[in-house]
């Protein structure tokens, strides 16, 4: 037991005298000179001008600014153009409707006439072809109550002569804002629609009493959409129509 003991003992001294020095060749020893891991740019620094405190040096934790490739340093954030027109094309500088976004924005960040103008498409359409089909559910949620009931007054006119209306929205040719104000607590964005539609209505016998199924018409409205902004409710809603010119 003893000699087995013994043998055992001395290969296992004989292994770890190997490796230590296996890893000393491989990982070599320190000598006081390496570099700290920590200040990876003081080769730099001296390289620039400087030992510890020269003009090269720089105190531990300072951020060194990177120069630009002509020579100045980049601005920290883009900045912007004074002279470019908040409002862009839709509303020249101090114009009475640039003077209008100005009111309804300081009281609802969240408008922006461009978007604005591509919510108003989305809905002119949908009320164009609700109003066709009888939508009062529809209606009911995009128009201001008078309007509604305005609107509601003739699809039960129309129903009450057996009338029906087909209509297929061709497209929006133009849309544009012609005017914007907050009056109070309600803002208020006008718009003047060219859209094109086919649209024909017909009698209880289906016969074309209006209109024509075949040919497009250009039509065009003025329609103002308003919202109150201190209303949690984000939508606008149409509260008044008229055709256009």
């Amino acid at each position: 037991m003893n000699n087995a003991f013994d043998i055992y003992t001395i290969i296992f001294l004989a292994l770890a005298v190997f490796i230590f020095f296996r890893l000393r060749s491989v990982l070599g020893t320190k000598t006081g000179s390496e570099r700290d891991p920590f200040r990876p740019r003081d080769n730099n620094n001296r390289e620039m001008g400087g030992r510890d405190g020269g003009p090269g040096a720089q105190p531990p934790g300072e951020v060194i600014p990177m120069p630009a490739r002509n020579g100045a340093a980049p601005p920290p954030f883009p900045v912007a153009d004074p002279s470019e027109p908040r409002w862009g094309d839709i509303a020249p500088p101090g114009s009475p409707l640039a003077r209008g976004f100005d009111a309804i924005a300081s009281r609802d960040a969240s408008f922006e006439p461009a978007g604005f103008v591509g919510g108003a498409k989305a809905a002119y359409e949908m009320i164009v072809l609700a109003f066709a089909s009888g939508d009062r559910k529809t209606l009911r949620d995009l128009l201001a109550k008078d309007v509604f009931d305005g609107f509601e007054a003739a699809i039960r006119d129309r129903e009450s002569r057996g009338e029906s209306v087909e209509t297929r929205f061709v497209g929006i040719e133009k849309a544009g804002i012609t005017d914007a104000q907050l009056r109070g607590d309600q803002a208020q964005v006008t718009l003047k629609f060219v859209s094109q539609l086919v649209t024909a209505t017909r009698d209880r016998g289906g016969n074309v009493v209006d209109g024509s199924p075949d040919r497009v018409t250009d039509v065009t409205d003025v329609w103002t959409f308003a919202r109150n902004v201190t209303d949690r409710d984000p939508n606008w809603r149409l509260i008044a129509t008229e055709a256009g010119a």
